[in-house]
């Protein structure tokens, strides 16, 4: 069974989340937290698997408490609860450790699938928080970092770099898949090998590293009458 913990502020988001990850047989919702105090004391407690983490909350707000759940249960996974009007606090957390993001009006199967991922050691982005996050941090020192990207990017394949191309556009692997003419199988081999060859920790890494690069999809092709 995986172990979640469940931190929001407000109650009804609480007990529709609980209602939600209850249908998987293979998920227990063992406690919830109402901020970010409350998760850190219960994760450390409870040995929870993943830890379902809202940002904006009273005592200790969600990107506090990833630092100390970090420290305090470096076993569980943190999977982050946020909305569209997050982007700065999204990157902080990307960089401080979390297993992913999940938009609050994410379909159910999304939750399901995320908690799954998370507890499986695999990161878990929505295309939509993808994309968000890659635009957020397309400026600073882009002539060092363009360097740097291509010259990591040299290790890949010419297969490879197209999947790459087009997780950097936020794509998931059932969309690249189409995209690429293959399964959704066979996409998520190649972007767990991308994620090795690069050192990335997630998709939103890999995703930075295409756009500095320059990196760019090749336009579909048209279907023929």
């Amino acid at each position: 069974m995986i172990r979640v913990l469940v931190t929001d502020d407000e109650p009804l988001v609480r007990a529709g989340i609980r209602m939600i990850l209850s249908s998987g047989e293979d998920i227990d919702v063992v406690a919830e937290a109402a901020n970010g105090r409350e998760a850190v004391d219960l994760a450390r407690k409870l040995a929870v698997d993943v830890v379902l983490l809202d940002l904006q909350m009273p005592v200790m707000d969600g990107v506090t408490a990833l630092a100390e759940l970090r420290r305090a249960a470096p076993r569980a996974r943190v999977l982050i609860l946020t909305t569209f009007g997050e982007r700065e606090n999204v990157l902080r957390t990307l960089v401080g450790g979390s297993a992913g993001f999940l938009l609050k009006d994410s379909a159910p199967p999304d939750l399901l699938r995320a908690v799954r991922a998370a507890a499986a050691g695999e990161a878990y982005l929505s295309p939509a928080t993808t994309r968000q996050v890659v635009d957020l941090v397309a400026s600073g020192d882009t002539a060092r970092r363009s360097e740097e990207a291509r010259h990591r990017l040299e290790r890949l394949s010419d297969r490879e770099r197209d999947v790459l191309a087009l997780l950097g556009e936020g794509l998931s692997n059932a969309e690249t898949g189409r995209r690429l003419h293959m399964s959704e199988g066979t996409i998520k081999t190649y972007v767990s090998r991308v994620l090795t060859k690069l050192d990335c920790g997630n998709r939103v890494q890999a995703a930075l590293l295409a756009r500095d690069a320059g990196l760019r999809a090749a336009a579909p092709e048209r279907e023929h009458p």
